[in-house]
């Protein structure tokens, strides 16, 4: 075959390609080590594990010599902080495998993937990893796995480009460089010649000019990289020689328990449950999407000859100080070990291997564990999660790499294991008992003893915790019937425009809950859980708008504040400003309150000087919405309520036991913001309008109000009055059960234990198909009837019957009923 350059002189003999990107969050496999094999024409990588360490591959392909560096891949929503330390040292190494410098680079992206903000801050930061000029040495490399024709994917390239700005800022970075190819399809010559005509003229333009590579920091990684080696290997070593002598004294003849018990602690998303499920080997604890864990579960069973009782606790955010993790999860995790009376015999502590134990999780993981005694490592075992993380590389050469993880496995006197969850190994899981075994020898007392006191204290407090619980949703269900009898029949008001203000501390998720309201992506951050993302400083009040069928709706976000810190004059300012941005006033204020973490006296504080700018009028008009609502599982929000201290509880009265939950993980359950536009809609009907800071200046100053208005005042200071004698009813409900809002959603990040896939629903179709749906309800529901007040809300408190009795559309009807009876199941 005649070489394709014939007749050209314009190219390098050799071509030097480093293979860079982000890894998928629903992918088991790497498309840049696709990619490597594609270009080289033969399968050079091993496409069976994940990359972790920058690999070399040369070949000859159409008579060139061409050289490829496979990189480890980062998550592609994790900020450079979250990447593990042993994937930046082997990413900054790459450029030092093909000497004397690469001449291209080739980001490669999956065509259709939901590339939103998040994405390209998290490229912007890996970036860093290489020097100044990269980007002038890159061509971003779109690939496929389906045979389409060529101008379907010119059209879908285009589609995706307008759909993420994201993509288009890299093009612009990239001199608008790029390539799609199909990595299923090896027979295709032309597109790896059209891909090397693509490298030569980046070349070319950049005057043969390849990226310039520090040899002294290349020098500084070499070392540091064989230094890691030899520190593992003595790690490995000095286990090594401990767990002998171990295995003498049980040779020797310690006796052991024949029942083992072992209790699982550690952050959400690190695989708790799958650890759990690997070393029973079934599926005993439940896997769900998102949240697996919210109550202790105890199961028994029989494995390599040992009976087994394990107990899976809740896990706690993972960057989340103790006093920051909401009173519920606190309160399991620390009952946790009075679950296998006794005490356990081991406690494993889940960490998983997927992302840098960086100073947040370790301060985070440090906090929860002091819920028990100091004495509590001399029985626990760290159990690494994620165990393909490390390819090729030694758990041991990953524990060397970070300081955290050094100080980690030494607390725990050495002991560590490493589980793959994706795989069934019987050998790691004997391997893990073996090692439980041995530090039960070691141990003067064989287990962590619990406090029977303690247990009946806390048991006494789950009781009472109950019973609050039942007592607010009483309260609630009694002021909805109240209100729907009180406005039954009153003719609605002209309402064409919906105006609200989102107030909340950073990472409540307001931006998410702007998003979820609007059905579009565009209060900043919508597609992960923030506490991954980079925080925000000194940002203002910020407005959208949009028109659902014939309504006008506005949302104002207002800047957040800081855990534990009092709002400044500029902040409360940026609240009043947030206000007049909405005139001629909001007609709801939205207090987020994320139920992942806990409400502090401090967040209360804030709120309350926040908010009394407005006068007293105000409360009347707010609305507690809780994010995070997947945090719940088969827990009811009036729970956390009960747990969640007194701050939270006089927020809830001061709103008048107004509160509605949202899970902001996800587009897929638009009745959630139809409920939430319900209760909006009874507010304003309450109030027979919208806030107005206007009128509550002319009060201040004792201007004349108008007859009407001095009776529009008494009318609710009555409303008041009676609310608040309904909430100090003391009968308790006659069957009052407690329903969570059991969400099918999960978070936006990568599955770290595999404990399921992770995935996501693209924005393209869901959004529409969620807006869609709300302007149907307010066609049917609102604008087609001015003699109901819109009180009565399709709450989880109502029946099927209560549903179909609305005047929704059928499918409306039969999918809310659905929904609603899936619920009722738990």
């Amino acid at each position: 075959m005649a070489s394709a350059y014939d007749g050209k002189s314009n190219f390098d003999s050799e071509l030097r390609i480093v293979l860079i990107g982000g890894r998928e969050l629903h992918g088991n496999v790497s498309k840049k080590t696709f990619t490597g094999n594609i270009i080289l024409g033969k399968r050079c990588f091993d496409t069976s594990r994940r990359t972790s360490q920058s690999e070399v591959r040369h070949s000859v392909v159409y008579d060139r010599q061409v050289t490829v560096v496979d990189t480890p891949g980062w998550w592609w929503h994790y900020p450079l902080k979250n990447t593990p330390e042993l994937d930046k040292i082997e990413i900054q190494n790459s450029v030092y495998l093909c000497p004397p410098g690469p001449n291209s680079f080739l980001l490669v992206i999956p065509l259709g993937i939901a590339f939103c903000q998040v994405f390209k801050s998290s490229l912007e930061e890996h970036l860093k990893l290489f020097n100044s000029e990269v980007l002038n040495h890159t061509i971003v490399l779109f690939t496929v796995e389906t045979p389409y024709p060529p101008n379907f994917l010119k059209q879908f390239l285009k589609d995706e480009i307008s759909n993420w700005p994201a993509l288009q800022w890299i093009l612009d970075k990239c001199g608008s460089r790029k390539h799609i190819l199909n990595i299923t399809d090896s027979q295709n010559n032309f597109q790896v010649l059209r891909l090397f005509e693509k490298i030569d003229a980046m070349i070319a333009e950049n005057t043969k000019t390849r990226y310039l590579v520090d040899e002294l920091t290349g020098k500084s990684l070499k070392a540091r990289i064989q230094t890691l080696k030899e520190k593992a290997s003595e790690r490995l070593a000095e286990v090594q020689s401990q767990r002998k002598k171990l295995r003498t004294l049980i040779e020797g003849g310690k006796p052991l328990p024949q029942h083992l018990r072992l209790v699982m602690v550690g952050a959400q998303w690190s695989g708790k449950s799958s650890a759990g499920n690997t070393i029973m080997k079934r599926n005993e604890f439940m896997l769900r999407p998102g949240r697996a864990t919210e109550y202790c579960e105890v199961r028994h069973c029989a494995v390599t000859n040992r009976r087994l009782t394990i107990v899976d606790s809740p896990g706690w955010l993972y960057n989340n100080s103790l006093s920051n993790s909401c009173e519920m999860d606190v309160f399991e995790i620390k009952n946790s070990i009075n679950m296998c009376l006794p005490g356990p015999h081991a406690i494993l502590l889940v960490v998983s291997l997927s992302s840098a134990f960086n100073d947040p999780y370790q301060k985070a993981l440090q906090e929860h564990m002091s819920l028990f005694s100091d004495y509590v490592w001399k029985h626990t075992i760290v159990v690494f999660t994620r165990g393909d993380w490390l390819g090729s590389k030694p758990v041991e050469e990953r524990i060397e790499s970070e300081e955290g993880l050094v100080w980690l496995v030494e607390k725990c006197g050495n002991r560590f294991h490493v589980l793959n969850n994706k795989i069934h190994d019987e050998e790691q899981v004997t391997e893990l008992l073996d090692k439980i075994e041995e530090m039960i020898a070691g141990n003067v007392v064989t287990y962590y003893h619990s406090d029977p006191q303690e247990a009946e204290e806390i048991e006494n407090q789950r009781k009472a915790g109950q019973k609050k619980a039942k007592r607010i949703m009483q309260v609630t269900q009694q002021q909805e019937r109240f209100l729907t009898e009180l406005f039954r029949g009153e003719k609605r008001l002209p309402q064409n425009d919906l105006r609200l203000v989102l107030i909340g501390r950073k990472e409540s998720g307001k931006s998410m809950a702007g998003n979820r309201i609007l059905f579009d992506e565009i209060f900043g951050t919508a597609w992960m859980k923030k506490e991954f993302q980079v925080e925000q400083r000194n940002k203002k009040a910020v407005k959208h708008q949009a028109r659902i069928d014939r309504l006008n709706m506005t949302v104002v976000e207002a800047p957040g504040w800081s855990i534990d810190t009092a709002p400044d004059d500029w902040m409360i300012n940026e609240a009043k400003q947030s206000v007049h941005m909405c005139e001629p006033g909001p007609h709801v204020f939205l207090l987020v309150v994320p139920i992942s973490q806990a409400f502090s006296q401090s967040d209360l504080t804030v709120v309350d000087q926040l908010l009394e700018q407005f006068g007293e009028q105000v409360w009347r008009h707010c609305l507690i919405l809780f994010t995070w609502g997947d945090w719940l599982n088969n827990r009811s929000v009036e729970e956390y309520i009960a747990r969640g201290g007194t701050a939270l509880q006089r927020l809830l009265e001061k709103c008048m036991y107004k509160y509605h939950v949202l899970n902001c993980n996800r587009y897929n359950d638009e009745y959630q913001v139809i409920n939430l536009y319900q209760k909006v809609y009874t507010i304003i009907t309450r109030n027979k309008g919208h806030y107005s800071i206007s009128m509550e200046e002319g009060l201040r100053k004792g201007q004349a109000v108008l007859t009407e208005e001095e009776w529009y005042t008494r009318e609710q200071e009555l409303i008041d009055r009676i609310l608040k004698a309904l909430a100090q009813e003391t009968q308790e409900p006659k069957t009052l059960p407690l329903k969570g809002v059991a969400s099918i959603d999960g978070a936006f990040i990568p599955s770290m234990s595999h404990e399921v896939p992770s995935e996501y629903e693209s924005a393209r179709w869901v959004l529409p198909r969620g807006h869609a749906k709300v302007a149907e309800w307010l066609d049917m529901r609102v604008w087609s009837s001015c003699q109901t007040s819109g009180v009565h809300s399709y709450s989880e408190n109502l029946t099927d019957e209560d549903y179909t009795t609305e005047h929704f559309p059928e499918k409306i009807q039969k999918e809310v009923c659905q929904n609603e009876r899936r619920r009722n199941s738990y």
